[in-house]
């Protein structure tokens, strides 16, 4: 951390960026060594380097940390980190904790402004607590750039299928005739007609199975006529035909992510809000972090986040965590772009 700025929001000086008003203020110990304290010249407030960060007064290495994380997106459960990393499980689930925090301001703060041309919806069942208590969770996926802009925890019930696409279309920049594939499930299409109307394109893929086969897909074209779905899918430079298969890809994908909702085994969320903050971490992961295989072009492999134009390169946990110290630099010194958001700047 370079340039920090006072965390204090009102102190008369911290939006002077002409004046020095943050000075060194001496050390503390950690178990992993020293770090550095400041001081604000002022409002003499006194702070560390990873003040407002997933960082914060961590009396271990942030390297260790960050696997944690790491080892937590693989589908690795805590008890395993545990005894992997030689730390308490206690200490696991603390940062965890911290760490789903930190993943849901950057993914709310920075999943914005995309495009959304092709879009897939679906949801997973899953139990908190106990298998009396059903959850689902609702995904939804831009087909074209692979991203997963937004997810809901709930019943499965209106109120949290329409909570799905309405986040989806609010952050996205408004396209002409998007074309809209889900399920049968009955609320999809009354939600899809009250967030956009009758703007879209939009059919259901009804699938039946008979001894955990499918034996059968129909489909249903909901809104719009056979020659503009013709021309959508001759458009589209992933899709021949109308079709479900990116969004139960990423439900594969958030399985084995995830070990909450990993089949047949003894891990599951004890509470609603671990299962949320664990899947922030896996969002951010995989919109972020992760390469993806299918955007592959040429030498360079990119993340959903990339290719949807949300960043220019890969970022890391370390910069995903050490967001709040580079928001608070941006409003100190007035620079054009926020971490993430086309810049890998350098941290101390």
């Amino acid at each position: 951390m370079k340039k920090p700025c006072c965390p204090n929001t009102e102190c008369p000086g911290r939006h002077a960026a002409e004046k020095r008003t943050v000075a060194p203020h001496g050390f503390y110990k950690t178990r992993s060594g020293r770090r550095r304290r400041y001081r604000c010249c002022e409002c003499k407030t006194t702070f560390c380097s990873t003040r407002g960060t997933a960082y914060y007064r961590l009396q271990y290495r942030r390297e260790l940390f960050d696997e944690v994380a790491n080892l937590s997106v693989e589908g690795v459960n805590k008890s395993a980190i545990s005894r992997v990393k030689g730390i308490a499980w206690n200490t696991v689930h603390r940062w965890l904790e911290r760490a789903g925090e930190c993943c849901r301001g950057f993914n709310d703060k920075n999943l914005v402004g995309y495009e959304l041309s092709e879009l897939q919806a679906d949801e997973i069942r899953t139990f908190v607590g106990g298998k009396q208590d059903v959850v689902w969770i609702f995904a939804g996926i831009e087909v074209g750039t692979r991203l997963w802009p937004s997810t809901v925890v709930g019943r499965r019930s209106y109120q949290n299928t329409l909570g799905l696409f309405r986040d989806m279309f609010n952050r996205s920049e408004s396209i002409e005739n998007p074309l809209i594939v889900t399920d049968g499930f009955e609320f999809y299409g009354r939600a899809v007609s009250e967030v956009i109307g009758k703007e879209c394109l939009y059919a259901q893929v009804i699938k039946t199975r008979r001894n955990n086969r499918v034996v059968k897909v129909e489909v249903r074209r909901e809104i719009g006529s056979k020659d503009e779905f013709e021309k959508a899918l001759l458009e589209s430079e992933d899709s021949e035909t109308l079709n479900t298969s990116f969004i139960e890809r990423l439900n594969l994908t958030l399985r084995q992510a995830t070990s909450y909702l990993t089949r047949r085994t003894t891990c599951h969320a004890r509470r609603k809000e671990q299962l949320e903050k664990q899947l922030e971490i896996v969002r951010c992961y995989y919109n972020f972090l992760r390469a993806h295989r299918a955007l592959k072009f040429g030498m360079e492999t990119r993340t959903p986040a990339m290719q949807a134009g949300l960043a220019n390169c890969r970022l890391t946990f370390r910069e995903i965590f050490l967001w709040l110290v580079s928001l608070m630099q941006y409003f100190r010194f007035g620079n054009s772009t926020v971490i993430g958001i086309g810049l890998r700047p350098s941290f101390a």
